[in-house]
């Protein structure tokens, strides 16, 4: 049976071909859809996680249990992991473990640029590259196979292209594998200073047969056609490659990347006249065969920063482009990012926008729009989770520069559940008065609506109980007084509650609660909630517009104009006009 699959579909069915029964993983483009496929398949357990590092863990727990297990996460989610990788990496594994790394060349969605291949090497693991849909499925199997052969982790490192395009995928049935035994082993699963030193030399001695295996495999394959240029080339990069030159020159093309396959990469460097290797993001391969004393040609010709294309190939061996068969007069209008209409953030950045000395750090999320003009709140964005704690830093900076300003950290409910809570109990330990906002739109928001600790289910759709953020801040040791609970779309509330937050000399927290706009029954029970602009009373001062709502635009008259098929009755709007020329309708 064949079936067009993304790479992501084909790596979750290529797991459960293979026999993997448990999945763990935090949502993140490019990698969200594998563990939202697996989980559809009967026979297996798949769950969201609080975070990368408990996925990766509970994905160790299973393997070390007997069970064939998966971990995916986006290439920054692998930061979060790193700490049990570079451990289990010594401990190795009883049933097949793969952890997916979805890297981003190019940044569509994602804070930098990170080459993860590099982790494979940093951690001494086995790294495994498909390069479209079909080997997405079939090198997971490989992968699975290759673990517990060699007691490896294994690195699956996907990038966007990879994961998100789509091609033909020939399926297979499932090998039924079962749970092997778990025995006791202390000297394997525990690492202390004793055993860590002895499991070193077990790693390095398995990277020697890893690199007898990358030589023989055919996950790694020569196509030998024209020999004047040879590429060596891993990933979607062959794919680009093959639409430059077809079968006008000769391929290394490498499926199986650490350890590298010294033996191969030298014989197939002695068969071709001139070498390039062709390859995003950093000099993975090229470094490898430098190091070999092996002239090749990489990054001279092929941009480290950004994602490839066919174009930028050409150019950068070829030195010439293919003129654009076509042109249009027209150009597209740029859509910079922007809140959705309705979006619940909306009203506590509009709030915000309008304080003075006020530093607002934001988070990885919906939110990080803050940013945004009109509203232009944010002025931090690191990583998952930091809003808070640089937020901290960043108090106590300007307070020893003698400043007065305010610190505001945003984050949603997964960020916090994800990463904050940590945070804030900083915040309360030592007493830093920062306010931190906890948007709670009770959903994952960005990455496209998975359920987390707070929504009330889980991945596979069961009923769980709902982390109740309120009780769970008051624990920490937020004081009663210095809590507010407030409904964004109420702009007098949330006003109320920002200024009596601007005051305290005290942490203090403040929590949005109201779900995304964009939530299937959420929008269904608003849709024919609008609201409605009484020309007659419109001055044209634009208070409206402050807010950022993308459904508001100024009509050709000056006046404040409303799109009633993006608009959804929020009312922020409403409350923002001072002179009553908005009205609600449809209730």
């Amino acid at each position: 049976m064949k079936k067009i699959m993304s790479g992501n579909e084909a790596i979750a069915r290529g797991a459960y071909e293979a026999g993997c029964v448990i999945a763990s993983a935090y949502p993140g483009t490019p990698s969200t859809e594998i563990l939202e496929n697996f989980a559809l398949y009967d026979g297996v357990y798949a769950e969201w996680a609080p975070n990368e590092k408990v996925a990766f863990e509970v994905a160790s727990g299973a393997s070390i249990g007997g069970a064939r297990s998966l971990s995916t996460m986006k290439h920054v989610g692998l930061n979060v992991a790193a700490d049990p990788l570079f451990t289990m990496a010594y401990e190795g594994v009883n049933g097949g473990f793969v952890v997916v790394s979805a890297d981003d060349p190019g940044m569509h969605s994602s804070q930098n640029e990170q080459d993860n291949r590099l982790y494979a090497k940093h951690s001494k693991i086995a790294l495994v590259e498909p390069s479209d849909s079909q080997e997405c499925k079939d090198f997971m199997i490989e992968a699975y196979k290759i673990s517990e052969e060699y007691d490896t982790v294994v690195l699956f490192r996907s990038t966007t292209r990879v994961s998100h395009s789509k091609s033909i995928v020939e399926l297979g049935e499932k090998v039924s594998v079962p749970v092997k035994k778990y025995e006791k082993n202390i000297k394997k699963y525990i690492m202390t200073p004793a055993h860590a030193r002895t499991k070193h030399y077990e790693v390095e001695e398995r990277l020697e047969k890893l690199r007898e295996y990358s030589n023989r495999t055919p996950l790694n394959r020569t196509e030998m056609n024209n020999r004047k240029i040879g590429i060596i080339t891993s990933g979607i990069s062959y794919q680009y490659a093959k639409e430059v030159f077809g079968d006008d020159v000769s391929y290394l093309k490498l499926g199986f990347t650490h350890p590298l396959p010294d033996k191969l990469i030298k014989d197939f460097s002695e068969k071709v006249e001139k070498l390039y290797v062709v390859e995003e993001n950093e000099p993975y391969i090229e470094t490898f065969i430098k190091a070999m004393g092996i002239e090749c040609i990489g990054k001279e010709v092929i941009p480290i920063c950004g994602e490839l294309n066919p174009e930028i190939i050409r150019k950068g061996i070829l030195n010439n482009q293919v003129e654009k068969s076509y042109s249009i007069d027209v150009k597209a209008p740029t859509r910079p990012p922007v809140l959705c209409a309705g979006c619940p953030h909306r009203g506590m950045f509009y709030t915000i926008s309008k304080m003075k000395n006020v530093i607002a750090t934001g988070d990885i999320g919906c939110y990080t729009l803050g940013m945004v003009a009109p509203l232009s709140v944010t002025d931090t964005v690191i990583c998952m989770g930091a809003s808070i704690s640089a937020g901290l830093g960043i108090q106590k900076a300007r307070q020893m520069a003698g400043e007065q300003a305010k610190v505001f950290s945003f984050i949603g409910d997964s960020t916090f559940f994800h990463s904050g809570v940590t945070g804030l109990i900083n915040s309360v330990y030592n007493n830093i008065p920062i306010v931190t906002c906890i948007l709670d739109n009770r959903i994952t928001g960005m990455t496209g609506h998975q359920e987390n600790p707070g929504s009330g289910k889980t991945l596979q759709g069961k009923e769980a109980p709902m982390v109740d953020i309120e009780s769970l801040v008051l624990s920490i040791g937020i004081k009663k007084e210095n809590l507010r609970v407030v409904d964004p779309y109420n702009l007098k509330q949330t006003e109320d509650a920002v200024k009596e937050a601007y005051n305290s000399s005290e942490p203090f927290v403040i929590i949005t609660k109201q779900p995304c706009a964009l939530i299937k029954e959420v929008s269904k029970r608003r849709a024919k909630l609008k609201c409605r602009v009484i020309k007659e009373k419109c001055v044209k001062c634009k208070a409206c517009l402050k807010t950022g709502c993308p459904a508001l635009s100024q009509d050709k008259d000056g006046k404040t104009r409303i799109d009633h098929n993006a608009c959804n009755g929020c009312e922020i709007c409403k409350q923002a006009c001072k002179f009553g020329a908005i009205e609600k309708v449809g209730e």
